[in-house]
């Protein structure tokens, strides 16, 4: 990667040529598959490619305006010269845009119902409960406390997603929350969606009705085909897969088509057939899917052995599946990845996605909390899983507390001091930070510190060969590859994005 330098990334000076111009804050990155490109990336977000020779010219002030490379980087915000009077307006709207998502405070909210599971994921992070273990599951005068925590968010849009263990074990205090949060959101005019998470392998009609009533989106995992999913979601009778599409089915019929979507976990054996499990989601007539890589939160560490992998062999998958999904679009049929969706949305875009792992200031605690069934209120689902480890570190108290108590605490100090990804060592001058966010959860579990190590940084490795793959297709906008992802930006369809590329 690439680095700007503070030599002449945003220097204000002139050129002593009688055309004068000076150059807007920018970064700047070598992509390995573009040998001859150099990538530059403002403070907004706008990218453009550039020669070697063009790129020295341009940083030492010596493009003239009668060249196009001129004209491309002025209207791109990357030179600044006697037409430049609205930049800085224009640069201040988009930069707001960008980071609109600290406003409203948390949005999303996500409650631990239960603890309790019939299943035996490898990968699972959290210290599952059997199903007779009710101890563990949340308690009704600790739901009414995080009713009182959600509401006081400042945000009129919220977001409350439901968890375990198996959430539908605990669906009397889904029950519960549910219907607290939206009698009382009426009276201080907030919106709320609710989403559950869940195997949906014990999905009743009561709850089916219930989630209708109340408008309820459902979240599931599904691994693959038959085989593959039995394997990496194991539970008594060895059905998880077919009971889980039993479920898809009945919430599709009583609840709509796209009010169920899914997400694949990634594990060493899964990463041998992304053929496989992306026709499995085609099959049944997914619009998207998300090609999750493991996680090593929590207890999923202890099998990390046996169904982890490099991260070089989730890179070769990653290609492998990309490929696949666009002879998929050739062919007609609408799937995006959704990692890769939020991805381009972020690089040819403005606005702020709302994926907690993608914001600066970090989405956990920024934008989302959770609470755990026994109480504890977390900057995040990951920090939770740490706690199920014994790492408290990010705990910020108890829903007993009010939310200037808990974000008051000394871990919300601390985390909100690792929280920018533009402040932090490494990312401050990487060329990606407009599109990428600070993770200092997952650099506490991995060194110690949430200011983490760049060099060694899973997250920053995953993430910069991510760039590095899209960005070498978007050289090329004219590209079947370029014209999906960029598609998959605006939720295009691939010959709709040809048409618009055309125009």
């Amino acid at each position: 990667m690439g680095h700007s330098s503070p030599r002449f990334a945003g220097a204000d000076r002139f050129s002593s040529r009688s055309t004068e111009y000076r150059l807007a804050p920018f970064r700047f990155a070598r992509i390995p598959a573009l040998a001859d490109r150099i990538l530059l990336v403002n403070e907004i977000g706008e990218f453009h490619f550039v020669s070697h020779a063009d790129f020295g010219r341009f940083r030492s002030l010596q493009l003239s305006p009668d060249e196009s490379v001129y004209r491309d980087l002025r209207s791109k915000h990357f030179l600044l010269d006697q037409y430049a009077a609205a930049y800085w307006p224009y640069a201040v709207s988009q930069y707001r845009t960008r980071k609109s998502f600290i406003v409203g405070g948390p949005a999303l909210h996500i409650v631990v119902v239960t603890l309790r599971c019939d299943h035996s994921c490898p990968y699972c992070q959290v210290s599952r409960q059997t199903p007779d273990a009710t101890r563990f599951d949340m308690a009704p005068g600790t739901a009414d406390l995080v009713v009182d925590r959600i509401l006081e968010s400042p945000g009129n849009d919220l977001k409350v997603e439901f968890q375990g263990g198996e959430s539908l074990l605990g669906f009397e205090r889904i029950r519960q929350i549910t219907l607290a949060v939206s009698r009382r959101a009426k009276e201080v005019n907030k919106k709320v969606e609710f989403v559950v998470a869940s195997t949906l392998n014990g999905l009743s009609d009561e709850q089916l009705g219930f989630f209708q009533e109340n408008r309820f989106n459902l979240s599931t995992s599904l691994d693959g085909p038959a085989w593959l999913h039995n394997r990496n979601r194991p539970r008594p009778g060895k059905n998880s897969y077919e009971r889980t599409i039993e479920g898809i089915y009945r919430a599709r019929k009583t609840l709509g088509h796209d009010s169920v979507s899914a997400l694949v976990t990634l594990t060493r054996e899964s990463l041998e057939h992304p053929e496989a499990i992306i026709d499995t989601y085609v099959k049944l007539g997914f619009p998207t899917i998300f090609l999750r890589s493991l996680s090593q939160y929590g207890f999923a560490r202890k099998t990390n052995d046996r169904i982890g992998y490099a991260q070089s062999r989730f890179l070769e998958f990653y290609d492998r599946a990309l490929e696949y999904i666009l002879k998929i679009n050739k062919q007609g049929t609408y799937l995006e990845e959704s990692y890769t969706a939020l991805l381009m949305r972020r690089i040819l875009t403005p606005y702020a996605t709302g994926y907690v792992d993608l914001n600066s200031p970090t989405g956990a605690m920024f934008g989302a909390l959770a609470y755990n069934y026994d109480g504890g209120v977390f900057v995040s689902d990951e920090g939770r899983m740490l706690a199920e480890s014994g790492d408290f570190t990010f705990r910020l108290g108890d829903v007993s507390q009010s939310r200037d108590i808990l974000f008051g605490s000394n871990s919300a100090r601390a985390i909100a001091a690792a929280s920018v990804a533009e402040a932090m060592p490494g990312c401050s001058d990487c060329a990606f930070v407009p599109y990428c966010g600070s993770d200092p959860v997952g650099n506490h579990a991995e060194t110690g510190s949430m200011a983490g190590h760049r060099p060694t940084s899973s997250f920053c490795q995953k993430q910069t060969a991510l760039f590095h793959r899209l960005f070498s297709h978007l050289v090329d906008p004219g590209s079947e590859m370029a014209r999906m992802l960029a598609g998959w930006a605006f939720g295009m369809p691939l010959l709709e994005a040809a048409r618009e590329c055309q125009q």
